[in-house]
């Protein structure tokens, strides 16, 4: 009996120098625990951070360029239409052609892009789709300038028959398969935005509460390694293993903060700067596919479904230019381009075709041309400067990152090292 007694008694009384063992033991682990958890979440944060600065932000902003592209690309068919042969606007033509065939291929970079970056079956059909439709919509408009150019001069304003037959199949075809194809391929490309936003969130959060955990678990540890040695040897305080734990208390308190100040500045820029500069994209794509309602209201022989659907686009584009446009220039520029289009509508509802092309094409101020140029200027700063703001926020995160998933290496490293330091000369004295 007294074996077993003394065999329970090591047991669960060790010896000092067992029980020193163990303490150290505990604690090194602790550190070991805490250094994989930092430094694999915060390796992991920051390729998130990567993920969103380099795939999925650029996936978005494609998808609203080729809104806006296909926008004013329909934008520059209708222009060139409007003014067909007249030699007294080929100048008119000419740009209208050149902007056409600019817009003609950035619609192509931006679709061989994003079937690049699709990342499902889903993303790919929706570009493949766009590719076909875009296809049939250049079959039209070359149809229709084929036509008008084989017919009988025409008018400024006016299209033959069968060219303002086939014009009207290519619209068709922008505005119910093309707009609302970019529309959705712009949506799933917030939507995996958002999915990469609230995945480094999540992972911001663990890495916080593992940090958190295992960081005060390894200074209650060191507390009370430290307290157990002075009562058992009667020394008042070890150096090392206080400089141990003002190590682990600077690393907890270090990564919580790098990972909560880089959260809010990516959250921050994303509400402030991101999320505006893809509304604002939208809205000026928006700007182009209305000012061609006014040509298209000459050319459909003023068709009121298009002064409606002016009326609608511009009041939506007000109403975001309200909002986001601090500087009001972009509000006030649009409005002088709505006064405008309602100067064309009087022209063409006397008959006065002619004057209302030659209001529309203008260069002067107060020409529609002129003063659409003049808000799409103030437009595109106001786009630019939020996506400045945005790419300026996501250098300071990836800033802010840098090198911290290799900070708890070497500090870790070292409280492991004054653990062991801290307690050596204390288990030398049981040899």
């Amino acid at each position: 009996m007294s074996a077993v007694a003394e065999a329970l008694r090591k047991m669960f009384h060790p010896a000092t120098p067992v029980r020193l063992r163990l303490w150290s033991g505990l604690v090194i682990c602790t550190a070991v625990a805490l250094l994989a958890a930092t430094g694999s979440l915060l390796s992991r944060v920051q390729d998130q951070v990567r993920i969103i600065g380099g795939q999925a932000v650029p996936q978005a902003a494609t998808a609203a360029d080729l809104y806006f592209v296909l926008s004013d690309l329909d934008a520059q068919v209708t222009r060139m239409v409007l003014v067909g042969d007249s030699a007294e606007l080929s100048g008119s033509q000419l740009d209208a052609l050149g902007t056409y065939q600019q817009r003609s291929r950035q619609a192509d970079e931006d679709l061989q892009r994003s079937l690049t970056t699709a990342t499902g079956a889903a993303d790919r059909a929706i570009v493949l789709d766009l590719m076909h439709h875009l296809a049939v919509y250049r079959r039209w408009v070359w149809q229709a300038r084929t036509a008008q150019s084989q017919a009988p001069p025409q008018p400024p304003g006016r299209l033959p028959p069968d060219a303002l037959g086939y014009y009207t199949q290519a619209t068709n075809v922008l505005h119910l398969e093309l707009l609302p194809g970019a529309e959705r391929l712009r949506a799933a490309g917030e939507s995996r935005l958002d999915r990469a936003y609230a995945d480094k969130r999540s992972t911001e959060v663990v890495a916080i509460g593992l940090a958190v955990l295992l960081g005060g678990a390894l200074v209650v540890l060191l507390v009370i390694l430290q307290v157990w040695l002075a009562r058992r040897f009667r020394r008042m305080f070890s150096p090392a293993l206080a400089l141990a734990t003002v190590l682990t208390l600077g690393l907890t308190a270090g990564v919580c903060l790098v990972l909560v100040t880089q959260g809010q500045r990516l959250g921050a820029a994303r509400d402030d700067s991101l999320t505006p500069f893809l509304a604002l994209s939208q809205a000026r794509a928006l700007s182009y596919d209305a000012a061609a309602d006014t040509s298209r209201y000459l050319l459909s022989g003023n068709l009121d479904l298009y002064q409606r659907d002016f009326t609608g686009k511009s009041g939506r584009l007000s109403a975001v230019a309200a909002e986001l446009d601090s500087g009001g220039q972009m509000l006030d520029r649009w409005q002088g381009y709505q006064r405008d289009h309602q100067r064309v509508v009087a022209l063409a509802a006397a008959g006065r075709t002619g004057a209302a092309v030659y209001a529309i094409t203008g260069i002067r101020r107060g020409d529609a041309a002129f003063d659409f140029s003049y808000y799409d200027a103030a437009a595109g700063a106001a786009a630019e400067a939020r996506k400045a703001g945005f790419d300026a926020a996501l250098r300071d995160g990836e800033r802010l990152l840098t090198g911290w998933p290799l900070v708890p290496l070497p500090v870790l490293g070292a409280v492991i090292l004054l653990v062991l330091l801290g307690v050596r000369k204390r288990l030398a004295e049981y040899r």
